[in-house]
């Protein structure tokens, strides 16, 4: 009884700490993804763990730094470019607004007043929509500038536990395994293995899609015809890895409003570029996540659908890795199935 009450005590402590340890849990988890490189380097270059975590770690930085230097370089450019197009596009959408008002005057003498009226009302409600969407939008990207300090701190902490525990994760399995039996033990290893071999095929799967997706937009835009065709597919990558965003959040606002402004083949194009891509991404999605996650299509398709129906894109993560869980413990004999219709 003892022992439960210490157990339900451990585990009420640990979620309640949960909320403030994500920097230290996203360490913990990049070091168990960086643990083989670490450990092959050590086997096959003879060298000390403190030579080979550093030398990874370093590794790790320089790809994660210029990943983020690129981003930024990227949006600083996309954001310029922006500023220096918003006059013409201010110019554009007055025409075109000018000429809905131009039409609108030639028809409304033949229209009943109620559907005038149902219109109008129509129009406000549409007007008070975009009114609130600005009034949201605007805090908050207010919300997540204030927030970028908080964020180097977090992000700062969480290179630091990283070579840490990179460099003590050793000393911490010998530690843990003190208390644990040896069945547990080798059941604990099997679903640490499984997870490490999972996270890194995710990381794969999203790789491998970025670049399909990346290959398909860069084509479709360069049958196109669009300048910087290659920068723009770029753009469309990253937008599609953003969390609530996809390609549909570039390219559909992009199609819609080349058709406003009278260029229909691009416009068309634009939206139809974004079906084929969807469709793509579709069909090979549960393939990809299948062969580099090591579970069935149908399991990554079901996965990954109900993991972002209930928890929204962390879903996405949370769904095949709750999958690959059940499996592991299965294989481990922790979860037995002796329920039988």
């Amino acid at each position: 009884m003892k022992r439960w009450i210490t157990i339900a005590l451990l585990l009420a402590l640990g979620l309640w700490l949960l909320p403030y340890s994500v920097p230290l849990l996203l360490a913990l988890a990049t070091a168990l993804l960086l643990e083989p490189s670490i450990r092959r380097l050590q086997d096959n270059y003879r060298l000390k763990r403190a030579h080979a975590v550093t030398v990874i770690f370093s590794l790790f930085l320089v790809i994660v730094g210029f990943s983020l230097y690129f981003l930024i370089v990227i949006l600083v450019q996309q954001v310029i470019a922006l500023s220096q197009k918003l006059p013409y596009i201010f110019s554009e959408a007055t025409k075109v607004f000018d000429h809905f008002i131009q039409t609108w005057q030639s028809y409304s003498s033949s229209i009943p007043q109620e559907i005038i009226d149902s219109l109008e009302r129509s129009v406000n409600t549409v007007q008070q929509m975009l009114l609130s969407f600005t009034t949201n939008l605007t805090q908050s990207l207010v919300h997540y500038i204030a927030a970028i300090p908080a964020f180097f701190i977090h992000f700062l902490v969480y290179l630091i536990a990283l070579f840490l525990i990179c460099l003590d994760l050793p000393r911490l399995k010998q530690g843990m395994s003190r208390y644990l039996s040896e069945r547990t033990r080798q059941r604990l290893g099997m679903v640490v293995a499984q997870l490490s071999k999972a996270g890194i095929g995710f990381i794969k799967a999203q790789f491998l899609l970025s670049l399909i997706t990346f290959f398909l937009a860069l084509a479709g835009l360069l049958l196109l015809g669009v300048d910087y065709a290659a920068l723009m597919a770029l753009v469309i990558v990253v937008v599609d890895i953003l969390p609530i965003l996809g390609t549909g959040s570039v390219l559909v606002p992009w199609g819609i409003i080349s058709i406003a402004n009278g260029d229909n083949t691009l416009g068309i194009g634009l939206i139809v570029l974004f079906v084929v891509i969807t469709v793509v991404r579709r069909i090979i999605e549960p393939k990809v996540f299948s062969t580099n996650l090591g579970i069935s299509p149908l399991a990554a398709l079901v996965s990954v659908y109900l993991g972002f129906q209930l928890l929204g894109f962390i879903g996405l993560f949370v769904g095949p890795v709750v999958v690959i869980l059940i499996e592991t413990l299965v294989k481990a004999g922790a979860i037995k199935w002796t329920v039988k219709l």
